[in-house]
């Protein structure tokens, strides 16, 4: 084992919190994007998070052997894997490296021992500038991964008067990394030695160099109450937080509380009638009012004030009840930026309201029909307007607070979970959402680089305009498969739901074959984020779909003989793409498609054998429904339609279903995806930010689940022109995900992800800045 002062690897106290990065031989890596750029490639490839923790260990042992035992109680400290995890691991990251076989360079098999990584190691200042190996471009621009995935305002939580649904429980996952001890009992010291390294990210809270247990977090709950603490926002001097408040097991509305940032007794800012939802508190940069949103379900939607000194709350403007509108204060607290209008007349892009005037001024600075801008933002200093740009997969935009060119900040196509500035204006601090997980991260403008604040299960990030200072919704839901009838009786209040192949994960995109015997879902129940097959009559057949990793946006999707299932994921070589599945044996196989594996979001099969369909992006902020046909071994693309957002196919009406980016609605067209086709069969829902939650059932019924006042989950039927009729509860208290659900007629049932566990709370802590730490935390990227 080396020492401490191995020359191979960069220990020095000077070593920056930033120094995510390093250089392994001639390859470099981003340990938080998980990506590996080897020599002579175009692009970096992106491994799992297990495999870059398995890389992680070995760089700190670097020429010497790591044992499997060590890497399996390091890397999967709470599960019992086998040794293939281990296997695939390796695999995985010899591929990333080039590694040809039977000529490693990089990493060393130790025959019935372990691993030893061969290759010299440096760690990199992020501030100095890095050259890759090859394509500079490829890595000055930090892109997030294609697995990123779901769209403000929607957050998993329920926001009114259509809360996204999801579920909550404190779960402890991963392992503390630490110093090596220096002994030749590595099998006996190794989980003391992942103990030992472990510090947390931000380097607000140091552990003492004799801890032997994982450190305290680097923040603080400040609420603990029952049911859903959300949507805060801080005081300029961070003394005090607003947030709105969801009593546990109450869908009758919500309200706005204000409270110190401290563990203390919160007083109701805001009095709702009943039925009515206040969300969306902005703290005024002046300190003295908060802005919010009023709703009442399908009748009236306003913009108010209310004042913190005390006194009646007072309406700002008034809103469509269907356009959700997100907006933000001026720096000099005198007027409100606005989100895009989701619908009618008027420029397209942000306005602006006077409050001393009453009046709207539309920015210009190029929005089009097809750009939705959702969540402005104005800088500290009130330069600059930053906002999320065609959500539910966008990036995030600025321009000059008076107008002109819109300029991208980010090339993700992610899932947002919120965002602000820092008080410098020099960085914004969004929350993302991977694999079900959602993070915060520092994104600096002028580098463009990131870093993981290694908080899991962080959203919707406030930082106070005038204080170091940031709070956050923690949200640790866990999730089960349920089943329900698809047809619950008149006036029922909800039926018993049956739980199906239980587990202590997170378990989603639950896709039932058309047969109705098997099921198809995700879930985290083995440590990492796997495909999961089972017959529905066996609950002993349950399995892992061994090889391949799906992304969390949508739901697998059955071909109609119920064989076979498309899935976009990764597979164990850490390549991403479009996969087709033999759930009864375990087969994979990938499909080599015209369209970037990284913009790749979800596929359908169709009648025609030879045709696919695939939504995939197109250009940073657009995304469109290709009509693919295969011609021998190689694939066209016959068509395209653009703002596509998600597509089904109407087996019995032999038609194609689909919504649209930005828009609520429900929109139609034939199998050949010809333009004269296209049309509007519903103009109210599904709505654009629950653009999943609707499918198909064997008899071409649509239904589309919601979240309504009376019932947490609800279904109704949808397609039918401008007439709706009564909804169906499902379950009156437990919330759905909003990352889709499937139904079958022939058995007649809904398959759900509910929530077993939940509830959110707000989190305070320091603002993560630039102070360089002496060791480095890399169980964050374990989870």
């Amino acid at each position: 084992m080396p020492s401490i002062e191995d020359p191979r690897v960069d220990r020095s106290p000077d070593s920056p919190v930033s120094a995510d990065r390093l250089r392994i031989g001639d390859c470099l890596v981003d340990v938080p994007l998980r990506e590996i750029m080897a020599p002579g490639t175009r692009h970096p490839l992106r491994v799992t998070p297990k495999s870059m923790g398995v890389l992680l260990a070995l760089v700190e042992q670097a020429g010497s052997v790591v044992s499997r035992d060590a890497l399996l109680a390091g890397v999967w400290p709470d599960t019992l894997p086998t040794n293939d995890v281990i296997t695939q691991a390796i695999t995985q990251l010899r591929k990333a490296f080039g590694e040809q076989r039977g000529n490693p360079r990089y990493i060393e098999t130790i025959a019935k021992n372990g691993y030893r990584l061969l290759a010299e190691v440096e760690w990199l200042d992020s501030d100095a500038g890095i050259e890759p190996p090859q394509e500079p471009a490829e890595l000055a621009v930090a892109s997030f991964s294609p697995t990123i995935a779901g769209a403000p305002p929607a957050i998993d939580l329920p926001p009114p008067p259509q809360p996204a649904a999801a579920g909550k429980r404190s779960r402890t996952k991963g392992a503390a990394l630490a110093l090596a001890a220096l002994t030749l009992m590595l099998l006996a010291a190794s989980a003391m030695w992942w103990v030992q390294r472990t510090r947390q990210a931000s380097g607000i809270v140091q552990p003492s160099a004799a801890a032997t247990t994982a450190p305290a977090r680097s923040y603080q709950l400040i609420t603990s109450s029952p049911g859903f603490e959300i949507f805060p926002t801080l005081s300029p001097d961070a003394s005090q937080v607003a947030y709105v408040v969801l009593p546990d097991g109450s869908t009758g509305g919500s309200r706005i509380v204000v409270q110190t940032t401290d563990q203390s007794q919160p007083r109701q800012l805001t009095e709702p009638p009943p039925g009515t939802w206040d969300s969306a508190p902005a703290w005024a940069p002046n300190g003295r009012e908060i802005a919010f949103l009023r709703l009442v379900p399908g009748e009236r939607c306003q913009v108010m004030a209310i004042s913190l000194g005390g006194g009646a709350e007072r309406e700002l403007t008034r809103c469509a009840p269907q356009s959700r509108p997100s907006f933000d204060w001026s720096p000099d607290s005198g007027s409100l930026v606005f989100s895009s209008l989701a619908s009618g007349s008027g420029p397209p892009g942000l306005r602006r309201f006077d409050l001393s005037t009453g009046q709207w001024r539309h920015l210009a600075y190029g929005a089009t029909r097809r750009d939705v801008d959702h969540l402005p933002r104005y800088s500290p200093d009130g330069k600059w307007i930053a906002f999320i740009r065609n959500a539910p997969l966008g990036d995030l935009w600025r321009i000059p607070a008076e107008g002109g060119v819109a300029e991208p900040l980010t090339r993700q196509r992610a899932e947002f979970r919120g965002w602000d500035w820092t008080p410098d204006g020099k960085a914004i601090v969004f929350g993302r959402r991977v694999d079900g997980h959602t993070r915060l991260y520092r994104l600096d403008i002028a580098s463009r680089s990131l870093q993981d604040f290694g908080v899991e299960d962080a959203q919707t990030p406030s930082i106070a305009a005038k204080a170091d200072a940031l709070a956050f919704v923690q949200r640790k839901p866990r999730f089960g498969i349920y089943r329900l009838p698809l047809d619950p009786g008149e006036g029922s209040d909800g039926a018993a739901a049956e739980r199906l192949f239980a587990s202590s994960g997170r378990d989603v995109l639950p896709a039932v074959s058309p047969d109705g015997g098997q099921l198809l879902f995700a879930s985290d129940r083995s440590g990492d984020f796997g495909l999961w097959w089972g017959q529905l009559d066996r609950p002993d057949s349950l399995r892992l779909i061994d090889g391949l990793h799906p992304e969390s946006r949508h739901l697998p999707v059955w071909s109609r003989d119920s064989r076979r299932a498309l899935v976009v994921g990764t597979d164990n070589q850490g390549h991403f793409g479009l996969f087709e599945v033999q759930p009864e044996n375990g087969q994979i196989a990938a499909l080599p498609l015209p369209v970037k594996s990284e913009e790749l979001l979800t596929a359908a099969y169709l009648p025609d054998p030879r045709q696919l369909l695939v939504i995939a992006g197109s250009g940073s902020d657009r995304q469109r429904l290709l009509l693919l046909e295969k011609n021998g071994s190689r694939w066209r693309t016959l068509t395209a339609l653009d703002d596509v957002s998600a597509v089904k196919v109407d087996w019995s009406q032999q038609r194609l279903l689909f919504t649209r980016l930005g828009e609520d609605g429900l929109w139609q067209a034939d199998l050949a995806l010809s333009p004269a086709s296209v049309r509007i069969v519903d103009r109210q829902y599904p709505l654009s930010d629950r653009y999943r939650t609707w499918t198909v059932s064997g008899d071409g019924q649509i239904e589309y689940l919601e979240y309504l006042s009376s019932c947490a989950a609800s279904l109704r039927h949808i397609g039918g022109g401008r007439s709706h009729p009564r909804p169906r509860c499902l379950q009156p208290e437990q919330l759905a995900t909003i990352s889709g659900f499937s139904a079958n007629r022939r058995n007649r049932a809904v398959y759900l992800a509910l929530a077993a566990e939940d509830g959110a709370d707000i989190a305070f802590m320091p603002l993560p800045g630039a102070a360089k730490p002496k060791q480095r935390d890399w169980s964050k990227y374990l989870l």
